[in-house]
């Protein structure tokens, strides 16, 4: 049996599961348990940022803050789970528009993906993703493990796709059965 992490780039998922099932609520043990199967899982690392709060937060900003904040909390109750998170930077566009981008997320799931595999901690690393920034840890780790990716068709890039090791759809009904 091999031991195996689950690896998941959480703004690439609340992506997915907004434009394509609803934003169901999901059971993040469940949905790990299926994504290993007959493996062990070692540990599931979930990658995200806390949302924007400015110096004086807005009520709507205060509340999707607070919100988040009781989520993450729940999640690091889940047994052998790992939340990670990065931070959000501002960004000013060239038309004055401001958006959002999380830093240090890649790098963060990049550096773990590499360590456990050059361990030996792990025999298999099971990405939810879609950003190709992945593809040069994902080159390192394959020289000792197995690296599959599950992904939703249209929303991955064809770099990640082509370096992975195996690679699963996550279809109309992929959710069902981990659902809250």
């Amino acid at each position: 049996m091999n031991r195996a992490a689950v690896f998941i780039d959480a703004g690439y998922l609340r992506s997915v599961l907004r434009k394509y099932y609803a934003e169901p609520k999901v059971d993040f043990l469940k949905l790990s348990s299926k994504l290993v199967g007959s493996d062990e899982r070692f540990r599931t690392y979930y990658y995200d940022c806390m949302p924007y709060r400015g110096a004086a937060p807005t009520p709507e900003e205060q509340k999707r803050y607070s919100d988040t904040q009781r989520f993450v909390d729940a999640l690091r109750y889940i047994p052998r789970f790992e939340v990670k998170l990065g931070r959000l930077q501002k960004v000013s566009l060239p038309n004055g528009q401001e958006e959002f981008k999380q830093k240090g997320v890649d790098v963060m799931l990049s550096v773990d993906l590499v360590r456990l595999a050059a361990t030996n901690q792990i025999q298999k690393a099971i990405l939810i993703a879609g950003d190709s920034d992945y593809v040069p840890a994902i080159k390192v780790a394959k020289e000792t493990i197995n690296v599959a990716l599950y992904f939703r068709e249209g929303t991955v890039h064809n770099e990640l796709l082509q370096t992975c090791d195996d690679r699963f759809p996550m279809d109309d009904h992929f959710f069902d059965d981990v659902k809250l």
